[in-house]
């Protein structure tokens, strides 16, 4: 469980890091039909401080769990990149995208905390 815990706050912290704003973690353990235990969900200004943001994100989860991601996608255009680290899924989104997924409120029954900017 530590070691979870441990993930998100390195995610949390990759984000802060690049000022990824609009952090959303959703808690999605225990409920039927999700992939994953957590989802990361924060937005960069354009499509390079997303890129940046991921980039950010990677480093710092390696150097602080010596994880790395099994599959990152959308870094060709950067306006969404993806982050699969098993148990937490991250998504980086530009503002329009974000708003036109909507993928905040997917499941209505997961608790989701929103993350302060720094």
């Amino acid at each position: 469980m530590k070691e979870k815990n441990e993930l998100l706050e390195s995610i949390i912290e990759g984000i802060q890091e690049k000022k990824g704003k609009n952090i959303t973690t959703i808690e999605l353990k225990g409920i039927a039909g999700t992939i994953c235990d957590h989802f990361v969900i924060c937005e960069g200004n354009t499509p390079t401080q997303v890129s940046a943001v991921a980039e950010s994100i990677e480093e710092m989860v390696k150097r602080n769990t010596s994880e790395s991601p099994m599959r990152i996608q959308g870094k060709q255009r950067s306006e969404w990149i993806g982050m699969d680290y098993g148990s937490v899924i991250v998504h980086i989104f530009v503002p329009e995208l974000r708003s036109y997924y909507n993928i905040d409120h997917l499941w209505e029954d997961a608790s989701l905390e929103n993350i302060p900017s720094l």
